[in-house]
This record gives structure tokens, C-alpha cells and sequence, in this order.
């Protein structure tokens, strides 16, 4: 039986090797009630492979993977009751319409909300009576992200959800998920678009070639960062060299850049030595903070899959 009181989503110790190639290493991560979670990685960090094996669709080579309780591989009939899942690649019956495909795909879920599914239809400026056949990536991206929403499930799990949507559905997508957040459904969303995990998810995950290598709210990620500090001055410069926690100094024509790790106060009372006409002090960005744990010129690992 399904336990509603056990978290909705649950990683104990799981691993996925494709025989040599290491596709998820040791992942334990828990996501709370109404959470909205969002995984972040390069091609190849193992974001497929976690939500798959989470879904059941691959056999953990150890530990487990829980939906509510229950694990998605021995009972993924009775897991896949309370979640709805949305691809980043979406095939269609080119034979049905788009109003067909989404009546087969609401009752092989169990039933669906005609209503809010006509709310959906009408948001997403999507047109049902097309046949399958004939809709781009972005429509078809569309029937998945209605077909899931539409059901009100209490899991929705996403790998790539926005993939092929323009900027104005992307827009409404993330309302989307904003009010089903509000209704108190659980979310766990893997994407590249990093603006859109920092809009709508309380905390992220980042893997690399398998591993969780960081996970805790974007504000506690910002603080294992360097915040950046700029500065316009008027005569001698500061004197920072021996100012705690400050680095990356640069310099010039009376224009001061840094980064402050920690306490900014003894980088201010430095400063407060000095006639400063204006500063600015930034928190780094998601994407900052998400190419903290890569490079981005640097190729993926050979031995990564997912």
C-alpha cells in the first residue's frame, strides 16, 4: 500500500551502473511534501537516470528508490498512481487528435480534471483538433505538460519539461507549476534553463557524472560562494591586503571589483577608510553558483551516462 505519510520522494544509497559506466553512484536525497526540487547537471551528470530510476523504468543495481514509500521498480502500478511524469522528448499517435491523445492519456492515469484540462488547453493557446501527425515539438511538448497537469497529481516529476516551448509558454508553464506548488503538490524538475529552477524551486540538487556533489536552498548555495563588490573611489586606493575573506582584487582609474567570501563587515570597514563615491554588492546568480561545480569548457566524462 501506498504510505501518503512517507515522503514523496525518496533516494536511499541508490546506484546505476551500465556494466563499467557509472550512472548514478550512492544517491540518498529526500524531497518534503509540497517541495519543489529541481536537478541540475550537464548532459551526462545522471538527472535522466535519477528520474527513471525513480520511476521505475530502470533496476537500481543497489539501494532503492521511493515514491511514497513505495519503490517504483517492485510496484510501479501502484507508485505511478500518484505522479505524473513529463519527458523532455514527447512521441504522439499521429493518428489521434491532440483532444484524443490527452482522453487516452487522463484515463490510463486514472482520471483528470476536464475542466482545469480546458483551463490548460486554453493557457497554453493549444489546439486539440490537430492530428497527431502534424504538431511541432513545442505542441507536443505542450500535450505532456498538459496531460500531467491536468490530473492534479500529488508527484509531478519533470526531465526537461520546457524543452521546445518559446519564451511566452515558458512563461506560463512556470505559473503553472507556481499554482500546482500552491495546491500542495510535489515537485522534482530537472532542467537546463537555470533561470527557470531559481523561479520556481525551493531547493536544488547538482550531480556530476552521477554523484550528488551539492544540494540545499539556492540561499544556502550562495553562501558557500564569493559574493562580488564593486566600488567607484576617490583618491589613494584601499588597502585590502589583508582584509578577510576578500579576493580576486582588481584595480583601475578609481574602479574597485573583488569577491567577499563571509562577513562583508571587515571588507567595509576597510573601505569606510577610504572616500568611496558609490558601491554595489551582489549575490552570485544560480548559473554562477551552478558553474562553481563545472567547467564549462570542459568536456563530459566518458565513463557518465543519463
Amino acid at each position: 500500500m501506498t504510505r501518503m505519510d512517507a515522503p514523496p520522494v525518496r533516494f536511499v544509497e541508490t546506484t546505476k551502473h551500465y556494466g563499467q559506466v557509472v550512472g548514478l553512484e550512492r544517491l540518498s536525497l529526500e524531497i518534503a511534501d509540497g517541495e519543489t526540487v529541481g536537478l541540475l547537471g550537464p548532459n551526462g551528470a545522471g538527472k535522466t537516470t535519477t528520474l527513471r530510476t525513480l520511476l521505475g523504468l530502470l533496476k537500481p543495481t543497489s539501494g532503492r528508490a521511493e515514491i511514497f514509500g513505495l519503490d517504483g521498480w517492485r510496484h510501479p502500478v501502484a507508485a505511478h498512481r500518484h505522479v505524473a511524469y513529463i519527458p523532455g522528448e514527447f512521441t504522439v499517435w499521429p493518428g489521434l487528435t491532440g483532444g484524443q491523445i490527452l482522453d487516452l492519456l487522463g484515463t490510463v492515469a486514472g482520471g483528470y480534471d476536464p475542466t482545469y484540462r480546458d483551463e490548460l488547453v486554453e493557457r497554453f493557446n493549444f489546439d486539440p483538433s490537430k492530428k497527431g501527425r502534424s504538431y511541432s515539438k513545442g505542441n507536443r511538448q505542450k500535450i505532456a505538460i498538459i496531460a500531467a497537469l491536468m490530473t492534479r497529481a500529488p508527484l509531478l516529476v519533470m526531465d526537461e519539461p520546457s524543452s521546445g516551448l518559446d519564451p511566452l509558454m515558458t512563461v506560463t508553464f512556470q505559473d503553472c507549476l507556481r499554482q500546482a506548488k500552491a495546491a500542495g503538490q510535489t515537485i522534482l524538475l530537472s532542467s537546463h534553463i537555470l533561470s527557470e529552477v531559481e523561479a520556481v524551486c525551493d531547493r536544488v540538487a547538482v550531480l556530476r557524472e552521477g554523484v550528488l556533489v551539492e544540494h540545499g536552498t539556492i540561499a544556502e548555495l550562495r553562501h558557500l560562494q564569493a559574493n562580488t563588490v564593486e566600488a567607484t573611489y576617490l583618491g589613494a586606493p584601499p588597502a585590502l591586503d589583508d582584509v578577510p575573506g576578500v579576493e580576486d582584487v582588481q584595480l583601475r582609474d578609481g574602479h574597485l571589483r573583488l569577491h567577499v567570501t563571509g562577513s562583508p563587515d571587515p571588507l567595509l570597514k576597510a573601505l569606510a577608510r577610504t572616500e568611496v563615491t558609490a558601491i554595489q554588492m551582489r549575490e552570485p546568480s544560480l548559473e554562477e553558483l551552478f558553474h562553481a561545480y563545472y567547467d564549462e569548457s570542459a568536456d563530459v566524462p566518458a565513463g557518465t551516462a543519463g
